[in-house]
């Protein structure tokens, strides 16, 4: 649905201002857009539920407390608190070496991660901040700090080099190009070009580790360098941390929160619907400092009130019962091998593509692959980047959907993300070996 300005009822002129006016990536590749035999790997939600000791428990739970089917406090319930609390007290090393846990004020439950930032920037934002965004970014951001009347600023992750080699069978090849395969920590942010992106208007900095769509996870060093400078300019930070229990090959997940200097300044946002597998639910939770937390509070519950109530129930169960099922362990190594089933198929095609350390996305340079001349693109895909008409014609032939990431770039750096198609792999093994059959179909176009 795209907005018109000819509406009866005039509309706020933010509405017209940067990309707001543009229908979404999410509404043109949405199941309603596209073919109804498409297999969709490009929105990143499960096609499973959560585990069953959690959903017979809250069963249970909504039978025999009748209060969990009424408003909660707009902070969170307190079973949910607690458990917050009890889980993720250790994983902070400042409080570790406090010898304290995080205390109630310190905790926000909101409704999804999306809507806890969307909080967090309507109670820090004046019209004409600056929030500097790391690319490629959760288009969402740039919406939310738009509507805020905030400026978004634009600091690119430079990814590893293209090399155009000359071909070599035996490391698996596809016509001219050689095949690579990069790690996610490949791609590097400068941290001089992070530096001279701070103006004395710069309010808040975004950090997403593990990184949507890259997987990068940002190393101690990184965070570090990244810290001092935030330190430096006394900036707010939210930490989208929402991927930190898909953390691959025995890598470090550092909360940047913990770091020297940080915690007074940092919002850390975590999400039920990542971590168990129940994206409709709609429960995330920010923490941080008593003055951001409350501030953060105060603007949420002027938006939704409060969160859902049984599911908030459900989340607590998730929570107290994940190390006694082995969850978080378990669920590691199921995403592990759903990552090498649908790079499998990429290594088969000679794609190169990033090996993400982190989350549920790669991204796989689909250069080679050329679209038929004259091929009908819909005018929602005109006028943006490349991938997006690539995306469209994998769609509607190939019936896979894939994301194009230029939709994570301003308009100056699209070139970086436009020869990318992002795919989640956050279905089951057989599913994801169907699109994967189907993208085998790709050899005729390259």
């Amino acid at each position: 649905m795209s907005i018109s300005k000819d509406a009866l009822v005039p509309l706020a002129k933010r509405m017209f201002d940067g990309a707001t006016h543009k229908l979404d990536v999410w509404s043109i590749f949405t199941p309603a857009n596209v073919p109804p035999d498409c297999i969709n790997l490009g929105q990143g939600f499960m096609n499973w539920a959560p585990p069953d000791w959690i959903r017979e428990a809250s069963h249970e739970s909504m039978d025999t407390n009748a209060m969990s089917h009424h408003y909660s406090h707009p902070r969170g319930r307190p079973r949910l608190i607690q458990a917050i609390s009890k889980h993720y007290s250790p994983q902070f090393e400042n409080l570790v070496k406090e010898g304290r846990t995080l205390q109630t004020e310190e905790i926000v439950v909101t409704a999804g991660a999306n809507c806890g930032m969307y909080a967090a920037l309507v109670a820090h934002l004046q019209p004409g901040d600056e929030v500097i965004l790391i690319e490629p970014y959760f288009d969402q951001y740039f919406a939310s700090i738009h509507f805020q009347g905030g400026v978004p600023v634009f600091v690119p992750l430079h990814p590893p080099p293209v090399e155009a080699e000359p071909s070599d069978v035996t490391s698996g090849t596809n016509g001219h190009l050689k095949r690579h395969v990069y790690s996610s920590s490949e791609w590097t942010l400068d941290l001089d070009e992070f530096r001279a992106a701070f103006t004395p208007r710069t309010k808040c900095v975004i950090i997403n580790t593990p990184h949507n769509p890259v997987g990068k996870v940002f190393s101690r060093e990184e965070l570090e360098g990244i810290a001092k400078i935030c330190v430096e300019n006394k900036v707010l930070v939210l930490s989208d941390e929402v991927y930190d229990v898909m953390v691959y090959d025995g890598l470090e997940h550092v909360r940047i929160a913990s770091l020297p200097g940080m915690w007074e300044r940092t919002l850390t946002v975590c999400s039920a619907g990542k971590a168990f597998a129940c994206t409709g639910w709609r429960v995330g939770w920010l923490m941080g400092p008593p003055p951001l937390v409350s501030a953060t509070l105060a603007a949420h519950s002027r938006i939704v009130f409060c969160t859902n109530s049984p599911m908030q129930e459900a989340v607590a169960i998730g929570l107290e019962g994940a190390k006694e099922h082995n969850f978080f362990p378990k669920q590691l190594e199921e995403y592990k091998a759903r990552r090498q089933v649908i790079t499998s198929y990429f290594d088969q095609l000679g794609l190169s593509y990033t090996m993400p350390e982190g989350g549920y996305f790669v991204l796989v340079d689909m250069s080679p692959v050329k679209v038929p001349e004259g091929y009908p693109i819909p005018p929602t895909c005109q006028g943006r980047g490349k991938d997006f008409e690539l995306c469209w014609w994998l769609c509607q032939e190939i019936k896979v959907v894939g994301i194009p990431p230029s939709e994570f770039y301003c308009e100056e750096h699209v070139n970086i993300g436009e020869r990318f198609a992002r795919f989640a792999f956050c279905k089951d093994l057989d599913l994801l070996h169907q699109a994967g059959k189907r993208l085998l179909r790709l050899k005729e176009f390259m």
